[in-house]
């Protein structure tokens, strides 16, 4: 049986330099339901083409739940994703355009998304409440699985997990070039992911290349079938929460430089709201249409 999505591909965090993290959307009705099964097959024929596939669903006349897939499993949640998602449905419904703030129901619980279209040509979503998890790896293991040296890792700043959507294993690194020349071997850092229980690594430099940025990060995410996500929501809102649990922020309007690239990278918004770490940015839209599948 061929069933038909709306469908959008849209590459997440674009700045005026950079292309992106790419996600693919799929927009389904309220009577629409998929079986894991079926999102997992839709999610593996995209491998190699999209980083993670989003489902989205309406609920309520401003709620949605949203499902993600990589090509390998279901994710639990997925920024970049959100933001694509989240910035189509907004800035292209009508009835959406004005309204301050929908739901998102995802299973890191109900999660606030912010309607920035209009002044800013953003989105912002709140993060998950963070999970401050006892660090048990050393950093040689970190270094040796890293590809790097030890003495790459920083000492200024601690090694940390922390999960704000998907749980992440934080490394301060000491410079810029150290931080844009690291290239791990992909099958050692998932085995190393895995057997940790850890879904990503972040690595992280506080020397940037424009200072109107924070820090410039990467994010490795062999776990999901890739190595390395140019630009991440959950990622970034863990070492969000990590800034200002080592007095590296104070909570105020920041960006994130993400990716490998010195100069064309991806920009990633951080900001607070009662407490909580808000993440944001736009997307830019490559393919729209629908989606045939049989199923």
């Amino acid at each position: 049986m061929t069933k038909k999505f709306n469908y959008i591909k849209l590459n997440a965090f674009t700045s005026k330099n950079s292309a992106g993290n790419p996600a693919a959307c799929l927009y389904l009705q309220k009577n629409q339901k998929l079986s894991h099964e079926e999102m997992q097959k839709i999610a593996f024929e995209h491998k190699g083409f999209v980083s993670e596939v989003v489902f989205c669903r309406p609920v309520e006349e401003e709620a949605y739940e949203l499902k993600y897939y990589s090509s390998e499993c279901e994710v639990d949640f997925c920024g970049h994703g959100t933001i694509a998602c989240m910035y189509y449905l907004l800035k292209n419904t009508q009835r959406l355009l004005n309204v301050p703030s929908i739901n998102i129901i995802t299973k890191k619980g109900i999660l606030k998304v912010y309607n920035e279209i209009l002044p800013l040509n953003a989105v912002f979503i709140t993060a998950p409440e963070p999970r401050y998890i006892e660090v048990k790896v050393k950093e040689e293991q970190i270094a040796d699985h890293l590809g790097i040296l030890l003495d790459d890792i920083s000492k200024k700043y601690p090694v940390s997990i922390i999960d704000a959507g998907l749980r992440t294993l934080i490394v301060p690194i000491k410079n810029l070039k150290a931080t844009l020349y690291m290239m791990p071997d992909e099958q050692r850092l998932k085995e190393f992911c895995i057997s940790n229980e850890m879904d990503i690594v972040l690595v992280f430099s506080t020397e940037v290349v424009e200072q109107k940025n924070i820090i410039r990060t990467r994010v490795f995410a062999p776990k999901f079938g890739y190595l390395e996500d140019d630009a991440t929501g959950s990622g970034n809102s863990a070492v969000g929460y990590y800034m200002l649990k080592n007095n590296l922020w104070k909570g105020h309007a920041v960006s994130i430089e993400q990716n490998k690239q010195e100069k064309a990278f991806n920009i990633i918004q951080l900001k607070t709201s009662e407490n909580k770490v808000l993440f944001g940015g736009q997307a830019t839209t490559k393919i729209e249409g629908y989606y045939f599948s049989e199923i």
